[in-house]
């Protein structure tokens, strides 16, 4: 696929399908968008439309919650996650330019 994102990162399952696949309620899954845990699409009519990936973080979610963990924790820990990811992406780059440097090899 080039150029394209991976079927789970594509926006294509409504409220109700995520609802029916998580057990979560449909009130509890726009509660989570509120609180910035997870980001749907909208379509041209309004309605909200999710990726695999989403559904994947919904059960992290409501697992995590289960456990007593707060939506605030959890956002928390999201976006450490993330700044973890950024950061050994750019350790990554640094690296192969260092790596270059030294031995004149070309970028792939």
């Amino acid at each position: 696929m080039t150029g394209e994102s991976s079927y789970k990162d594509r926006k294509v399952i409504t409220i109700g399908i995520v609802s029916e696949l998580t057990g979560l309620t449909i009130r509890q899954i726009r509660y989570y968008e509120e609180r910035k845990l997870v980001f749907p699409e909208r379509s041209e009519r309004g309605n909200r439309k999710f990726s695999f990936n989403d559904v994947e973080q919904l059960i992290n979610i409501a697992d995590k919650r289960e456990e007593g963990v707060q939506t605030f924790e959890i956002r928390q820990d999201m976006l450490k996650a993330k700044r973890k990811k950024g950061d050994t992406q750019l350790r990554d780059e640094m690296l192969r330019g260092q790596i270059n440097a030294q031995f004149g090899t070309k970028k792939r």
